[in-house]
């Protein structure tokens, strides 16, 4: 004992500032590493920046990267820190030093995985994940397997981040390395004095890291500041870093009230509440007593399909989707249609109820409990039967349990289609996600045959998403291409949607249905029109009624998921009042559609001849999208626009402040 108090004391007299030391040069290693995952990131994402990267002032990215590193590393090695600069001889003891290198070792590898899964992942989402991510995929039995192929594809990224962790095992330093910077005897006194003063600068230094700035001012900086140092949200998640946002939106209060008018006022601006003078004790029915099936195609953007696109490749793109060429020369459509999420579980609420994706996706809030509105619980009410039909797993995405409380009275899955005799059960499950599109469009259109007409129906089909996989029979039919790996896909669902028809049509219900066909959200690009801030988020939307008596046709105008619900339901003549975001696209002038966006902490508005991007305080971006739609000129200063730009500002918030009111007060229906 006595011989350990002597090598203790002679540490400290020998290295009483080598712990300072040490944790100051670990410090600069983790700067170091972020922005080596963040150049990783940017090379792994250049496809999706090349148009615009030429834009980026590279000192604002330092600058705001270094932002957001300082508050990751601090909070993140908070603990490590502690350790290192704790008034206590006891840190220096080997055993100590031992453990509080191994944390920070641990610790920042854990963010190495983060920010090198983020590159990849970032390309379905366009954004840096967040916690969400996490109860997302709570209820999917197949992370390992998509893991595992991404491993496989994304081999030189897992090289990558071997070698950064590597770094971090080989240079990542103990007090003890450092005691050359000894000078002399010192007493205990005195160390104990420049630990005590360390820490107490330290301390200060570290909550205004945390928090992004000095002064009470400074409110804490999240993962919507970063895009004062980019020209359009897409490109924050550069400046960005994946740990950052996890921890910036742990236990956060996802919506709240901005409170930007007096209720009077928002009324008049905005209302959700569709047939707002109808009586409300009458009994719930509809005029028109027609089917209702909703067709939600996995990642089938509107850049695959040729109809949309005659413009692309000088007029010669052909789009990959002939089939549903065709059937949007029966359909109604219109100029501009868009998702209004960049995720499945975004365009769940959008498209059955009406509910956009502000801030977080919708059913992974605590406003999901609400009692919400939706297609299948209004027209139940009017006696329709009503099914979801998921070819997943049982509860995978959450899909059941939304679909229940949207209104879906019935939930068929694998499991159903497995227990279906006249089918091939798991042999038609594709190994990943779900059963093949081909045989369970065809359990759809048969099960439908069962049901009691009236009834509302949706289908999300699965087989067009990564890891693009088709069945084996049709590898030659829809060969690689070279181009896209979703391509084989996307002309695999497009035939699986023609057979779905031609079963469809020789059923008794098809000619009293109406069609409803959208994508849940966009995919991989090809070109660079898809690839801006408003075009991420352009997606199919068609509406198709074989009797013909729906107007048919491409119409002027723009239309979004969540305008699907309230032109349905107003199409058939629901009698009562109900809670929708979007519009009745048949009785709203071309000039009067819109539609709303969330874009990495930036809302985005869409509204005749412009496109708005709002930050919750302030207009910071501004475009007339039909002569400028990859976004150039930057409008927001032009005094020529201030009226419009004004009216549509105000038009926004309005819509913002009604939903972070009705998510906050229960009042979806």
């Amino acid at each position: 004992m006595r011989q350990n108090r002597s090598n203790t004391s002679h540490s400290i007299r020998a290295s009483y500032i080598s712990c300072i030391h040490a944790f100051l040069l670990n410090l600069l290693l983790a700067y170091v590493i972020y922005m080596v995952c963040r150049g990783i990131f940017f090379l792994e994402n250049y496809h999706l920046y090349k148009e615009s990267w030429q834009q980026l002032s590279f000192g604002d990215i330092i600058k705001g990267g270094l932002l957001f590193d300082t508050s990751a590393i601090l909070y993140t090695n908070a603990l490590y820190a502690l350790m290192m600069l704790l008034p206590l001889h006891l840190k220096e003891r080997n055993s100590w030093q031992s453990c509080a290198r191994g944390l920070f070792i641990l610790v920042n590898s854990i963010a190495v995985i983060l920010n090198l899964a983020d590159s990849v992942y970032f390309q379905y989402t366009g954004r840096r994940s967040t916690t969400s991510v996490f109860r997302e995929f709570s209820n999917e039995n197949n992370i390992i397997s998509i893991a595992s192929t991404e491993l496989l594809n994304h081999w030189y990224l897992v090289l990558a981040g071997l070698l950064l962790i590597f770094c971090l095992f080989k240079f990542t330093l103990k007090a003890e390395e450092l005691r050359f910077y000894s000078h002399g005897k010192t007493s205990l006194g005195k160390y104990y004095i420049i630990q005590v003063i360390a820490l107490a600068l330290f301390t200060p230094l570290c909550i205004a890291g945390m928090r992004g700035g000095f002064t009470t001012a400074v409110r804490p900086i999240t993962i919507s500041n970063a895009n004062q140092y980019v020209n359009h949200p897409t490109e924050a998640a550069i400046v960005l870093n994946t740990p950052f946002s996890f921890i910036r939106t742990i236990g956060k209060d996802v919506f709240s009230d901005p409170k930007y008018f007096s209720q009077s006022e928002l009324d008049k601006i905005y209302s959700p509440v569709h047939n707002a003078t109808a009586d409300t004790t009458a009994t719930s029915s509809v005029a028109k007593r027609k089917n209702v099936v909703v067709l939600i195609v996995e990642s089938f953007g509107r850049e695959y399909i040729g109809e949309y696109n005659k413009q692309l490749d000088g007029g010669k793109y052909k789009g990959y989707a002939p089939f549903i060429d065709e059937l949007l020369k029966q359909s109604l459509t219109f100029d501009y249609t868009f998702a209004n999420g960049r995720k499945s579980i975004d365009g769940m609420p959008s498209i059955l109820s009406s509910i956009p994706h502000f801030v977080e996706p919708f059913f992974l809030t605590p406003a999901s409990l609400n009692d919400v509105s939706g297609l299948a619980d209004r027209l139940g009410e009017c006696g329709y039967s009503s099914a979801f039909f998921h070819g997943a797993q049982n509860g995978s995405m959450g899909f059941e349990a939304f679909s229940r409380t949207t209104g879906y009275q019935k939930y068929y899955g694998r499991t159903e289609y497995n227990n279906d005799k006249r089918f091939n059960g798991d042999k038609d499950f594709d190994g990943t996600w779900a059963i093949w599109d081909e045989p369970f469009l065809q359990y759809y259109a048969l099960k439908m045959t069962e049901m009691k007409e009236p009834f509302i129906t949706s289908v999300f089909t699965a087989s067009s998403h990564h890891p693009y996989n088709i069945p084996e029979k049709y590898k030659s039919r829809f060969p690689d291409d070279g181009k896209n790996p979703i391509h084989k896909c996307i002309r695999y669902t497009d035939m699986a949607l023609r057979e779905f028809f031609e079963t469809a049509k020789k059923q008794p219900w098809y000619k009293n249905t109406i069609f409803v066909m959208t994508s849940d959200h966009t995919n991989a690009i090809d070109h660079k029109e898809y690839a801006t801030d408003l075009g991420v988020y352009v997606a199919p939307i068609l509406f198709f009624d074989p009797s013909g008596e729906m107007p048919r046709g491409q119409r002027q105008g723009i239309a979004q998921q969540i305008d699907i619900m309230p032109t349905i339901l107003n199409y058939l003549g629901y009698n009562k009042p109900y809670v929708a975001f979007g519009i009745d696209l048949l009785n709203t002038p071309a000039d009067k559609t819109w539609a709303v966006s969330y874009n990495g902490g930036i809302y985005q508005y869409v509204k005749g001849d412009y496109f708005i991007q709002f930050d919750g305080s302030r207009l910071k971006a501004a475009y007339n999208y039909k002569k400028d739609w990859m976004m150039t000129t930057n409008l927001v200063n032009d005094k020529s626009k201030e009226t419009v730009l004004t009216a549509m500002t105000k038009e926004l918030k309005a819509i913002i402040q009604s939903y972070m009111q009705r998510m906050q007060n229960n009042a979806l229906r």
